[in-house]
């Protein structure tokens, strides 16, 4: 079979694959899903065109922080929302003290910010023969010259195992239910810290009811927990997040293959939350909210409408340009383009590409760069035909010659991407990250285009062309 129906076989099953991933589907549904890789296939609308909230978050009060504890505690949150489901989340450094985040699409977000912004120390606490009961908060030796510090201490002495001072006092905690917090001056041993944790996920709990946490330690904590349960069969061992005690389990046995579980009065969602907060670790910096801002779906529907609005407007206008001056090669362009405009919007689907009024911006002007290889080739093209070349040999020298021209071009214009999205990373310059992403994704689309699709639709309409028309088909 001729080469070039083999590539329009294969520009075709892209094109349906493309047109099948763009058709739109039900809020909610699952586009694909293929073994661990799931997609909705609907389009990640931003802040701008999709509304939704808007947080500044800094650092507790009397708490200070560098640039890169802030960069870490930034990551984790981010890393936490989206564990959670918050598809879209973006948190970013801004300035020397804050950190940015932003939620589209969702305008009460209050469970979301509580999990995220939880400082999640877990600690794995020695509570001797002495059953704690879950929701007390308790003073640990973590952190101090004679504590723990984040791996597993031999067998304690009788001088470690706490004994309460003064009768415990009742204190509200943050989800406004009581908690029992005991006496300052009972300090408790941190045998392991969450630090030690490799996985950590939420399941049903098939035994007790209701949901449980199963995590698996990384090799130094499972030899470190072996040791501890070992020598201290039958005893307690309090499971403390953020000081206040989750579940207080005996050790009934030798734990040596590293696996435990936290059992308690869990629902899924705080099963959930926990499991995304152990895995992700603990933040860097404590923070709290200073300041939220409701960006309305109204203004975000309304900036969407108008920039398609732009966007059909501007290709009606180019493609009317390139039927009137280039004729067949302007028809075949078309063609291209739309292919390409249909690959590129798929990809944005399966990555995904989260789409910004910037972004919209930088497909529009991915898709100018690639009519652009389209009028070089067209132009070489047109020489050859002056200089008496016939129609085969003006498509393949216009091609060849055109080629240093594309590739340069698109090579300089994605350079000036990864600049642009690294300067991106910057507070106050992160509308240029959307812009910079989609217009590198779409000038490497256009390349393909150019190479691929342009080239040998052209080289098939020529065979259809007689030699005596060029000049009513080609306008040469």
């Amino acid at each position: 079979m001729d080469r070039r129906y083999v590539n329009l076989i294969l520009i075709l099953v892209i094109l349906a694959a493309s047109i099948w991933v763009d058709l739109p589907r039900p809020e909610g549904a699952i586009g694909i899903k293929i073994g661990s890789f799931e997609r909705s296939l609907n389009p990640v609308l931003g802040l701008d065109l999709r509304g939704g909230l808007q947080v500044l978050l800094a650092p507790q009060p009397g708490v200070t922080a560098d640039a890169q504890a802030l960069a870490d505690t930034s990551a984790i949150l981010e890393s936490r929302a989206n564990g959670l489901g918050v598809g879209e989340v973006v948190f970013q450094v801004a300035g020397d003290k804050y950190i940015l985040g932003e939620f589209p699409g969702l305008t009460n977000t209050e469970d979301v910010i509580a999990a995220v912004k939880q400082t999640g120390l877990l600690e794995f606490v020695d509570a001797g023969s002495a059953y704690i009961d879950a929701g007390t908060q308790i003073t640990t030796d973590y952190g101090s010259s004679t504590g723990a510090a984040g791996a597993s201490a031999a067998t304690p002495s009788a001088t470690d195992t706490p004994v309460a001072t003064s009768t415990p006092s009742a204190t509200p905690t943050s989800d406004g239910s009581t908690a029992t917090a005991v006496a300052p001056e009972t300090v408790y041993h941190t045998v392991m810290t969450g630090a030690e944790i490799k996985t950590a996920l939420a399941e049903a709990d098939t035994v007790k009811g209701g949901y449980k946490i199963a995590f698996e330690l990384n090799p130094t904590g499972a030899a470190s927990f072996a040791e501890y349960t070992a020598a201290n069969n039958n005893k307690f061992l309090a499971i403390v997040l953020d000081k206040v005690v989750v579940s207080c389990p005996q050790i009934a046995a030798t734990i040596s293959d590293g696996k435990g579980e936290i059992s308690g009065s869990f629902t899924n969602a705080a099963a959930n939350q926990l499991a995304v907060t152990l895995r992700y670790g603990g933040l860097k910096v404590p923070v709290e909210v200073v300041e939220s801002n409701v960006v309305g779906p109204t203004l975000g529907s309304d900036s969407l409408q108008k920039s398609l609005l732009a966007g059909i407007i501007g290709f009606v206008i180019v493609f009317l340009f390139m039927l009137i001056y280039y004729r067949l090669p302007g028809f075949v362009a078309i063609i291209a383009i739309s292919i390409y405009a249909a690959i590129v919007f798929a990809l944005f689907k399966l990555i995904p590409v989260t789409l910004t009024l910037p972004g919209i911006a930088g497909f529009l002007l991915s898709t100018g760069g690639a009519l652009d290889a389209n009028i070089l080739m067209f132009e070489r093209m047109k020489e050859e035909l002056h200089n008496g070349r016939t129609l085969g040999q003006a498509v393949s020298l216009g091609w060849s010659r055109a080629w240093p021209s594309i590739r340069d071009s698109n090579i300089a214009t994605i350079i000036t991407s990864g600049i642009l999205f690294w300067f991106g990373s910057t507070y106050g310059a992160s509308i240029v990250k959307g812009f910079a992403v989609t217009l590198a994704l779409g000038v490497a689309i256009s390349l393909f285009a150019a190479i691929f699709i342009s080239r040998t639709l052209l080289s098939l309409v020529v065979d259809f062309v007689k030699p005596t028309d060029h000049q009513k088909w080609f306008g040469a």
